[in-house]
């Protein structure tokens, strides 16, 4: 069996909660690049879709730091965050929750990870 082919994204897209107004906000994360959202600094290593023709699979792998009243940066969430499961790979914080919701940007499918027909 094919490993399934997945397309590697320049730009991860995020919603970000704010608790205390009670409003969400799309926006979005370059690959490697850090955007803030209210007090989190959100900064996607990755992030992988699958071709129209495969069942959806968009995941993301992210660090999250929290920047403290005393300007200092506090590292709450690193790991991967999957768009079909927000409420268990989502980061909540007292103030602020932050969701992986789509990749874009991408063009092709990588080749697929793993052994090859003759190993």
């Amino acid at each position: 069996m094919q490993p399934t082919p997945r397309i590697s994204n320049p730009v991860a897209v995020f919603n970000g909660l704010d608790k205390i107004t009670g409003r969400i906000t799309e926006f979005d994360a370059p690959i490697d690049k850090t955007s803030t959202f209210g007090k989190l600094q959100v900064t996607p290593h990755v992030c992988y879709t699958r071709p129209p023709t495969e069942a959806p699979n968009t995941t993301s792998y992210v660090d999250v730091d929290e920047v403290t009243l005393t300007n200092e940066q506090r590292r709450i969430y690193s790991g991967w965050m999957f768009a079909s499961s927000p409420g268990l790979t989502g980061v909540e914080h007292p103030i602020y929750d932050v969701w992986l919701i789509d990749c874009k940007g991408g063009a092709r499918p990588e080749a697929p990870q793993g052994p090859t027909l003759g190993e």
